[in-house]
């Protein structure tokens, strides 16, 4: 909790500091560009680990599931 605290403090600061830097045309599209691809590649993957767990190939990697006696 202390460390929460203390990164909110310093980013509130940095940001106050920083207030009259001004950004460049190159900087807003790297922000842009930057956002863009981090939140693609976020949805992309949590796309994947959803469609992983339910197609059911993650029961068959995990090796410590206890498995179901073969039905007679």
């Amino acid at each position: 909790m202390t460390i929460l605290f203390a990164a909110g403090v310093w980013a509130i600061t940095f940001w106050n500091e920083s207030s009259g830097v001004a950004m460049t045309k190159h900087g807003w599209i790297a922000l842009g560009l930057g956002t863009f691809f981090s939140l693609t590649i976020g949805c992309g993957l949590m796309a994947l680990m959803f469609f992983s767990s339910r197609s059911g190939h993650d029961e068959v990697a995990d090796p410590f599931r206890k498995r179901e006696p073969p039905a007679k």
